[in-house]
């Protein structure tokens, strides 16, 4: 049987709209980056935040997994280049050391690989509590006056965890309302964003990147 050209014509327009979002992501944290030079971080935050709808352009289109996976790792792939060549400052020009993108990346893989398109809402919910939960936490964190602590070497603020957990909370509660998804019980959200915020704590060299959305993303798919 020849190929549905349909479905490869639908496929091309669904990859085309995440490289449009992903161009329009990078350009927006260039200017915030020129605009705004001595906040070297905004703009990093922006794409950590910015790269989470992608994984529900992905659903809302149905982007298949075998283009799905195979985009997921190479972008793994140029991140981990970036990071050692800084080719796109605008993600990776911070003073502190950390392999959060790539981390990152790495576990948007992880997630397409486990569950793809199996349970698009799970891979949603990990992706999005901590694009949206930790990116704000980063950017409110040091913004807001509030008490602080250290784990790990790594500063952590009342405002920043609040943050998250509320944000992250939010994120859960818009995934587990959207057609087709398969959510655990309300009360189970608290538990996830909860455990979420508790993993975040320890981010040292950015591996909260790799913690928080894969255990977001299992406990979604346990408790439900």
């Amino acid at each position: 049987m020849s190929p549905d050209p349909a479905g490869w014509t639908h496929q091309l327009f669904a990859v085309a709209a995440v490289g449009v979002w992903l161009a329009g992501l990078s350009l927006l944290a260039l200017w915030v980056r020129d605009r705004w030079p001595h906040h070297r971080e905004w703009s990093r935050k922006l794409v950590h935040i910015g790269a989470g709808p992608v994984v529900l352009i992905a659903w809302w289109l149905g982007i298949d997994r075998a283009i799905a996976l195979p985009a997921a790792a190479t972008v793994t792939v140029i991140a981990a280049l970036n990071h050692r060549f800084r080719l796109l400052p605008a993600v990776e020009d911070i003073d502190r050391h950390s392999y959060g993108t790539v981390a990152y990346g790495a576990s948007f893989t992880l997630l397409l690989w486990l569950w793809w398109p199996a349970r698009p809402d799970a891979v949603a919910a990990g992706v999005l509590v901590m694009a949206i939960g930790d990116g704000l936490a980063g950017l409110l964190g040091p913004m807001v006056a509030s008490p602080s602590w250290s784990v790990l070497g790594e500063r952590r603020s009342l405002a920043g965890t609040a943050a998250m957990a509320l944000a992250g909370l939010v994120a859960l509660g818009v995934i587990a309302l959207l057609p087709g998804s398969q959510p655990p019980p309300s009360a189970a959200l608290l538990l996830i964003a909860a455990a979420a915020t508790a993993l975040e704590q320890f981010a040292l060299f950015g591996i909260d990147n790799l913690t928080v959305p894969l255990a977001a993303a299992w406990l979604w798919t346990v408790l439900a």
